[in-house]
């Protein structure tokens, strides 16, 4: 069985033989045999494959990469009562620790963890998706519409989007008024900028991207598509894009670099939630006007949080999501999908650390009665 896996020691990515076969040994009670259809790349998988962290299962120095995927039941043990061989499913990622004083996790809601101490398929103590064949418990696999196809190996991604959304939506609760049309800003035009940029559309926000891609690049013409409007840091300083478009009653960060998102902290409205997602790499400090952040945040009422991973709620919301997506935004949301290429060619582009547009590895076909319900929707 083919996988793609971090070598810790050796600090090397490459194409593994498996020798433990999933498909040869009984099925646990309550767990199910899954082919792995596709699985996405991002930039922790590049991040782990580059060895900046990522740590492998306890007894081994091999760590099986990738925690976006879309998978296919093959097989259910016993104690599986909603899945059946042939459903399409999206596995989560993280599972939770063991202390016995995280009530978040005793209670399933593991993305909240309060001890650091969980694991995450794909990047900490645990085997990724990457592979061909491996085994779940049902209770964290997500079904997928079959008409979603392909497009279900987005449901990760946007689940934490749908998590940032709903805890927006908590946030702006506290307000003695409503908007009829909120005003959302966008940091960074990459997979789940425009994500992001959807659901704030769909959602009946007056969106704006705001990313370093020139003005009428591919990315910004993306954007535009789907009724946002795209501007560019390279032309438009944050005075300028205050000037043409108002002060923003939320700032989505979908960067990861910390400089480009505070300096945005002007656009900000009054009352307004500004939400990071990014994880940056290791760097130097940077200058930061703590003071102004302070007194604004206080006497403007603003609040900052940040979102990572999502609990099963948050993927479900993101599966319907998707299928709203295909409704009012089709050729924008089958083209989220940039590139696509095979699990062997994986080890070599991870090594380059290759970024950018969305890249998704196809592993494996769905068996025919579900290409025949809509597989191939995602064009």
């Amino acid at each position: 069985m083919k996988s793609v896996a971090a070598l810790m020691a050796e600090r090397v990515v490459c194409l593994v033989e498996e020798e433990d076969q999933p498909d040869a040994r009984p099925l646990a009670n309550g767990h199910a045999l899954l082919r792995t259809l596709a699985v996405g790349v991002c930039g922790t998988d590049r991040e782990i494959a580059a060895f900046t962290y990522g740590s492998a299962p306890a007894g081994t120095d091999r760590l099986v990469l990738g925690h976006e995927a879309l998978a296919e039941v093959v097989q259910t043990g016993e104690g599986v009562v909603r899945l059946r061989p042939g459903d399409l499913v999206v596995p989560t990622v993280r599972r939770p620790c063991t202390r016995i004083e995280c009530p978040a996790c005793r209670v399933g809601h593991q993305d909240f963890c309060a001890t650091g101490e969980f694991i995450e398929r794909g990047i900490s103590g645990a085997g990724g998706f990457m592979t061909e064949l491996f085994v779940e418990e049902e209770r964290y696999l997500v079904p997928v519409p079959p008409a979603l196809g392909e497009l279900g190996v987005l449901v990760e991604p946007l689940s934490v989007v749908g998590k940032a959304f709903t805890q927006l939506d908590a946030a702006l609760a506290r307000l003695p008024w409503e908007d009829d049309a909120p005003r959302g800003l966008v940091l960074g035009a990459g997979p789940i900028g425009v994500l992001t940029a959807m659901g704030l559309v769909a959602n009946g926000y007056r969106a704006v991207v705001y990313s370093r891609e020139p003005k009428d690049g591919d990315r910004a013409l993306f954007v535009r598509s789907i009724g946002a409007d795209y501007v560019s840091s390279e032309s438009t300083d944050v005075a300028g894009l205050v000037r043409r478009h108002g002060r923003f009653d939320v700032i989505i960060e979908a960067v990861g670099v910390p400089a480009f998102a505070f300096n945005t902290l002007p656009a900000l409205a009054a009352n307004g939630a500004f939400i990071l997602t990014g994880i940056p790499a290791p760097g130097p400090a940077i200058d930061f006007d703590a003071s102004g952040l302070m007194r604004d945040f206080v006497l403007q009422n603003q609040l900052m949080f940040g979102t990572v991973n999502a609990g099963r709620k948050s993927y479900e919301a993101a599966v319907r999501m998707l299928e709203q997506f295909l409704v009012l935004f089709p050729d924008a949301a089958r083209r989220v999908i940039a590139r696509r290429i095979s699990l062997d060619e994986a080890p070599a582009l991870l090594r380059a650390g290759w970024g950018g547009a969305k890249t998704v590895i196809h592993v494996a076909e769905a068996g025919t009665a579900t290409r025949d319900e809509g597989l191939r929707a995602a064009g």
